[in-house]
């Protein structure tokens, strides 16, 4: 099995090993000498942006067939997307070798969503955008094509950032206001495309590109393209979302009585009485605050999504040892860990904690970081912080760094 696919190694990397340095992969040359600011203020939800070696000499991580091993497995998320006779075709994994083998030569594209989830290197990748918030960050999908393989001229709902791995692969783009999608085509297609602007990109080149901007991705040669992609929830979403929130902690007193009762003229008729005191029941129910909306948003920005699951330490290690291991090479969040904050309430994976002020601090170096250094896990309040990390590691969230 290919060395980035060893089911045993932890999804995370080890920060300060030399193979993720920040050095290789540094943030100035990322947004190609530009500041975050400027990007935020000029480019973020704006207009494209083609950054030329983003990321030099990057596009070994994976190829055709270590992609196609990650997309027949059962914990990753692939799809191939085929076009037949001007049609398309959308398949979902996980995918059998030996379908992935009989593949033409020229025209379909196999992507596999969440790879940061599968592979360290991605999970490192994923975080060097941190300079978005952690709120908004999706994940990490690649993709393989051989030449003219590509999914079709289409919009994301979302930002993004594309790419090029191995061999090349040319970007058209379009900024037409009609976004008119083929009807009954399993991916959103858009009926009509009109190039504004084109580019080839060739191996560590990157394009932003903002939401609803309609773009056309075609592979030249054989190529992988690295998508890292950010979350944008509908509004109708997240009001179903709090809604099932409030239900859930719902708790009423009482039922409708009516002792006043008088009779009526139109016995099919909803009484008065009746309308008035849902009203008012509703009205009470409905009430909530910021501390609701914050708590609401905490758990369900942090939920891992319904595929994700943890694995435990087959066998833990005391909580001596545990204690011994952080403290001497630290340690760092499972790539699939979610962890965020407002003010003193965290979020772990759909879970709150109310940190006391002795805690605040490092929780915060741990959700921003994603790890915390020996150093950091030497001053833990042994009693509180340490038993709580302790904990997590026995659910899977995190482990010591090795």
């Amino acid at each position: 099995m290919d060395k980035h696919l060893d089911k045993d190694s932890h999804a995370n990397p080890n920060p300060q090993d030399k193979t993720f340095s920040e050095a290789d992969y540094s943030l100035q040359s990322l947004l190609g000498g530009m500041s975050v600011e400027k990007f935020l203020a000029e480019h973020w939800h704006k207009k494209p942006l083609l950054v030329r070696q983003a990321l030099p000499n990057f596009g070994d991580w994976l190829n055709r067939e270590s992609l196609s091993e990650l997309a027949c497995q059962e914990n990753s998320e692939g799809r191939l997307v085929q076009f037949k006779r001007g049609e398309c075709k959308l398949e979902y994994g996980p995918f059998e070798p030996e379908t992935l083998q009989a593949l033409p030569k020229r025209n379909w594209s196999l992507l596999v969503s969440g790879v940061n989830h599968l592979l360290p290197e991605a999970d490192w990748l994923l975080h060097r955008f941190d300079f978005i918030p952690a709120a908004r960050l999706d994940d990490l999908m690649v993709s393989f094509a051989p030449p003219g393989g590509g999914v079709g001229p289409h919009f994301d709902s979302y930002d993004v950032f594309l790419i090029q791995g191995q061999g090349r692969r040319r970007w058209e783009i379009s900024a037409q206001d009609d976004l008119t999608t083929v009807e009954g085509a399993p991916l959103r297609i858009l009926k009509e495309f009109r190039v504004d602007e084109s580019w080839e990109l060739e191996p560590g080149d990157m394009l932003y590109l903002p939401p609803q901007l309609a773009h056309n991705g075609v592979a030249l040669t054989d190529c992988m393209t690295w998508s890292v992609g950010f979350r944008a929830p509908k509004a109708e979403e997240i009001v179903n979302q709090f809604l099932t929130y409030l239900q859930d902690k719902l708790e009423l007193p009482g039922m409708y009585d009516d002792p006043d009762l008088k009779r009526s003229k139109h016995v099919a008729e909803i009484p008065t009485t009746m309308l008035d005191w849902t009203e008012k029941t509703i009205r009470a129910a409905a009430r909530w605050d910021k501390a609701d909306i914050t708590d609401f948003l905490g758990r369900y920005l942090s939920e891992p999504k319904a595929h994700v699951y943890f694995d435990p330490p087959e066998r833990p290690k005391s909580l001596a040892a545990f204690t011994k291991a952080i403290q001497k090479k630290g340690l760092a969040l499972d790539a699939r860990s979610q962890m965020l904050f407002r003010g003193e309430a965290f979020f772990i994976n759909g879970e709150r904690l109310e940190a006391s002020p002795g805690l605040s601090s490092m929780l915060k170096q741990l959700a921003d970081k994603r790890y915390l250094l020996p150093s950091e896990c030497m001053h833990a309040p042994e009693q509180e912080m340490i038993g709580l990390l302790y904990i997590w590691y026995q659910a899977g969230y995190l482990f010591p760094a090795e």
